[in-house]
């Protein structure tokens, strides 16, 4: 096994194009073993509608990147007090033997003083709480198992994050996450840092101090960024892969309730109709065919609302409030069609 150095980048759309670039282009006959942290982020899996895994507005508010991985699964939060691991790996045959990979991580943390296990078939959880959950993908020829350490995760900031119908934060929901999810920082019995927490896996996984290497070249650095503007850094890849869904939000204004329902698909809007007993000098379905063909997300909305009025067609409304609206800042009430 060799060991690939991320050279400390925490750009999740980098760091996840160089792990499919570790999996397609090079293709050498030792497996390899890549970690990364990432700087604030929601990464989605690929079957996920992103729209309805995060909270746009703290997402917005915060600078959280949003990107979408290869792996299938769930939505999870990353920051720098996550560890994230890679085992690359030639064939298929360890495809759902999540033991291989789990078992050196476990080892590790058991011999720093963590009495942690492996929880189902792709966790790892203490005292019944996890601290690691895992996936995998695999091309013709080739596999990935990875999965993402707690190590010293701000909780808080997961919750919001991946907060799909925007419900305000409350001390009970917290100790709700808090009792499902743990990190490694608070079961330790000598404190140390992120950093370390990686140096005892190496040693650990290669049995030694001298790690093996692969050293990443400046080819190979080229090939990773045009993986990543091609596709981790892309809007079509991030939101526009989505599925298909219809969202209705309702938002309750000092004259009446106003329901938007939305049709989307591939991250773009197909359909809007707007409902409620509010009054424009303009008939809602000049906005609605305006509406139609835009991106759902605050920018391009944004960007709409600079050559249109939206007071026009309803009266005393504003552009944020019209964009709570549409994007359900308020309630968020969301049905998806049969092709999930």
């Amino acid at each position: 096994m060799l060991f690939v150095d991320n050279q400390n980048n925490t750009d999740p759309s980098f760091n996840l194009a160089l792990e499919e670039f570790l999996l397609r282009e090079l293709t050498l006959e030792e497996p390899l073993l890549l970690f990364y942290i990432n700087a604030p982020s929601v990464i989605v899996g690929r079957n996920q509608n992103t729209v309805e895994e995060i909270d746009q507005s703290y997402i917005d508010a915060n600078n959280v990147n949003v990107v979408r991985r290869l792996s299938g699964g769930g939505a999870v939060y990353h920051d720098l007090g996550n560890l994230n691991y890679s085992f690359i790996v030639n064939g298929r045959e360890q495809i759902n033997r999540f033991s291989d990979f789990l078992n050196p991580v476990i080892e590790t943390l058991n011999e720093m003083g963590v009495p942690a296990t492996q929880g189902g078939n792709s966790d790892i959880v203490l005292d019944g709480k996890k601290l690691s959950g895992n996936a995998q993908y695999a091309t013709l020829t080739r596999m990935f198992s990875h999965g993402t350490l707690l190590f010293d995760t701000n909780i808080e900031h997961m919750l919001n994050a991946l907060n799909p119908r925007r419900v305000k934060i409350e001390s009970k929901a917290v100790q709700s996450v808090r009792s499902a999810v743990t990190n490694i920082r608070e079961a330790l019995p000598t404190d140390m840092r992120i950093d370390e927490l990686k140096a005892r896996l190496l040693k650990n996984i290669f049995k030694s101090d001298a790690i093996p290497q692969y050293e990443l070249s400046a080819d190979d650095l080229a090939k990773v960024e045009q993986l990543r503007n091609e596709r981790y850094n892309n809007w079509e890849w991030n939101v526009g892969r989505s599925p298909r869904f219809n969202i209705k939000n309702n938002g309750q204004f000092p004259y009446d309730k106003i329901v938007a329902h939305i049709y989307v698909e591939k991250g773009m809007i197909k359909t809007v109709k707007l409902f409620g007993a509010f009054f424009g000098e303009k008939p809602a379905e000049e906005l609605e065919q305006q509406l139609k063909g835009q991106r759902f997300d605050r920018q391009s909305l944004e960007e709409l609302l600079k050559t249109v009025d939206v007071s026009q067609f309803i009266a005393g409304i504003s552009d944020e409030q019209f964009l709570a609206l549409m994007l359900g800042d308020e309630t968020l009430e969301s049905t998806s069609p049969q092709n999930r």
